[in-house]
């Protein structure tokens, strides 16, 4: 694979809706990304986060709050790039026919397929596997985020449980946008506080697709799939690493962390402080990958 970068500066929507779901203001800003390309027609964007703070986790009276999302912490961040979308099955396979490393990778995993769609049904070993080979390709070092990386590049700097603010809609993002019981018992509510209920998809769709990023310029932060990150699972952030770092330090490293909410969860599971876990061998129709460099691309 032949890569070369370009330094790009997009422009995209900002968009902050009310407690009731509704827009309140939509502007325009600029973000600043490097655009890989890992083959014909095939690039990857990669967006500068700038370094800062982020108090990770939820407050109790958060809907949706569970324990796991506690002890709130203060987390520094150093500055670092990260993918403008969630890894897409064009970008998964152009990748997947680079030399293996460490496992083999299916070209083709996806239930839900489309160039555009993000990959989905790959394990943590696999999406590591897709980082290894994009840093041989590349000459850079691209690695999965670690938990609080994810939680500060979604927030931008809000607090809200969405960066859309205190509620979200399926206008804005890909989740189940409905009410789910079990056995006569409500399990999922499809809207969010005040908001309203939307949309279930029941699929994927394509990244970027409802054209509106946060204030860091990224997408599909809120839903369409579930995100690997570098940590292993502990039940609660008592001794989460205050420099940004992966958590990898655990006596059961078979399971690791899952951000981002999904097409498949109603949108208590897709605030920014939600997390959840999976076997780190496991696949699901609703998990897939973004991607940080933490060299400069340029």
């Amino acid at each position: 694979m032949g890569t070369q970068t370009e330094s790009l500066t997009v422009e995209f929507d900002l968009v902050k809706v009310d407690a009731l779901g509704q827009e309140s203001d939509r502007r325009s800003a600029l973000a600043q990304i490097q655009r890989e390309t890992l083959g014909q027609d095939i690039a990857l964007d990669l967006v500068a986060i700038p370094a800062g703070t982020v108090y990770m986790g939820a407050a109790r009276t958060e809907e949706g709050w569970l324990p796991n999302q506690n002890p709130q912490q203060i987390v520094t961040i150093p500055a670092f790039w990260l993918g403008r979308y969630p890894v897409t099955q064009g970008q998964w396979q152009a990748v997947a026919h680079l030399p293996k490393i460490h496992c083999p990778l299916d070209p083709d995993p996806s239930s839900c397929k489309g160039h555009d769609r993000p990959v989905e049904q790959v394990s943590w070993e696999e999406a590591s596997e897709f980082c290894a080979r994009l840093s041989q390709a590349t000459g850079r070092h691209y690695r999965l985020p670690s938990e609080s990386e994810w939680e500060y590049a979604c927030r931008a700097g809000t607090q809200t449980p969405f960066h859309f603010g205190s509620t979200i809609t399926t206008e804005l993002a890909n989740y189940s946008g409905v009410d789910w019981e079990v056995q006569g018992r409500l399990c999922s509510r499809g809207a969010y506080g005040a908001g309203p209920k939307g949309d279930d998809r029941r699929q994927t769709t394509p990244v970027g697709s409802f054209q509106v990023a946060n204030a860091f310029g990224l997408f599909d932060m809120h839903g369409n799939v579930r995100e690997w990150c570098a940590d292993v699972w502990h039940d609660s952030y008592d001794g989460l690493p205050r420099d940004g770092s992966a958590w990898t330090i655990a006596a059961d490293t078979t399971k690791r962390v899952l951000r981002g909410g999904s097409w498949n969860m109603g949108p208590a599971c897709c605030r920014s402080a939600f997390r959840s876990r999976f076997n780190a061998d496991g696949r699901l129709y609703d998990i897939g990958l973004r991607v940080v460099c933490t060299d400069d691309p340029r």
